[in-house]
C-alpha cells in the first residue's frame, strides 16, 4: 500500500523547481524523492487549494508566490487529491486506486467501501499495510520540511504545517 497524490504535467509552472511527469498520473509520496519530486508534491497539493478564498481567509496577496500559496496556508483542512493505492507487487496488479473513499485527508478513515474488488487479509496484515503508508507520509512531510527550508524559506513552517494537515498527519512536538 502506497500513498500517491494524482499528478499533471506544469509544464509554465516556474514559483519552485518541480519534475517532469505525464499529465494524469499518481506520484509515490515517500523519503526517496528527489527534490524536483518534493516540488512537484508541494505545487500540486498547493494547487488543490488555490481557489477565490472565502472573506474569512482575507484578500489574496499580489505577489505570484503568496497568491499561490494563499489557500494552502489559509484553510483549515487542506485537500490532496490523491489516496491510498494497493498493488499486489508479485504481479503488479493494483487492486485499488486512489478514490472517494480512501484519499489522503481521510486515509485514518480508510475502510476501502468504494465497490472495488473485495481483497481479503488478515487485520494484523492490513494493520501493517496502513503502519508502512503512515510511515511513506511521514518521510515525506520530513523531506518537504527540509526543502521548504531550501525553496520556500519565508513559508517552510506554515507549508510543513498546511501539508500535515493535508495529509492528515499527527505531529508530535
Amino acid at each position: 500500500m502506497q500513498p500517491v497524490l494524482e499528478i499533471f504535467a506544469a509544464d509554465d509552472f516556474a514559483l519552485w523547481p518541480v519534475g517532469e511527469h505525464e499529465s494524469y498520473g499518481y506520484l509515490v509520496l515517500d523519503g526517496e524523492l528527489t527534490p524536483a519530486g518534493v516540488g512537484t508534491a508541494v505545487m500540486r497539493i498547493a494547487d488543490c487549494n488555490n481557489f477565490e478564498p472565502e472573506e474569512k481567509h482575507g484578500p489574496c496577496p499580489t505577489d505570484p508566490l503568496d497568491a499561490f500559496l494563499h489557500g494552502l496556508l489559509t484553510l483549515p483542512d487542506p485537500f490532496a487529491a490523491g489516496g491510498f493505492r494497493v498493488t499486489d507487487r508479485a504481479t503488479d496488479t493494483v487492486f485499488v486506486d486512489p478514490g472517494c473513499c480512501n484519499g489522503l485527508e481521510t486515509w485514518r478513515d480508510w475502510d476501502a467501501e468504494d465497490g472495488s474488488p473485495v481483497i481479503e487479509l488478515p487485520v494484523d496484515q492490513v494493520r501493517a499495510l496502513v503502519t508502512g503508508a503512515e510511515a511513506d507520509l511521514r518521510h515525506f512531510h520530513s523531506l518537504a520540511g527540509t526543502w521548504g527550508e531550501q525553496h520556500l524559506p519565508a513559508h517552510a513552517v506554515a507549508v510543513t504545517a498546511a501539508l500535515a494537515r493535508a495529509l492528515d498527519l499527527e505531529l508530535t512536538e
